[in-house]
């Protein structure tokens, strides 16, 4: 019978006391399924995203997996909430204001430049366009 390398993975984490690391799972499952080197390499990243997606898996952080029958919700539990929270931090805001005045400055600073370099009498600015009206 055809084992798939996820059914060796299930069968040598049931078989074990505690948590496992993906690393010793691995091994196992090369072993069993008789993989040679160029094949684990190719297979080794569709088997760990398998391990993800089954239900029966889950993975206790630092690399470590165990039976999700075996855990408590508390455990392998993950608060979206605290992942994907749309509330800024006080100290966010700071820095952001901070970086845009910085970026700001740049566009600031040349504006007073060009303004020294302009006439401040606006009435010679109207006599040059009298003179240069044709009629």
């Amino acid at each position: 019978m055809n084992k798939s390398l996820i059914e060796f993975a299930y069968d040598f984490v049931s078989a074990q006391k505690s948590p496992v690391g993906f690393a010793k799972i691995w091994e196992y499952v090369k072993k069993e399924a008789e993989l040679s080197d160029e094949e684990a390499a190719k297979k080794a990243g569709q088997f760990l995203t398998n391990m993800m997606l089954d239900g029966r898996f889950v993975t206790l952080g630092e690399n470590e997996w165990d039976l999700r029958a075996r855990q408590t919700f508390d455990k392998v539990h993950i608060d979206m909430n605290a992942v994907y929270s749309d509330v800024e931090t006080s100290d966010d805001d700071e820095e952001e204001e901070q970086e845009e005045k910085i970026y700001n400055q740049a566009f600031e600073e040349p504006k007073a430049d060009e303004d020294a370099d302009k006439p401040s009498d606006e009435s010679e600015n109207s006599e040059n366009s009298e003179e240069n009206t044709v009629f």
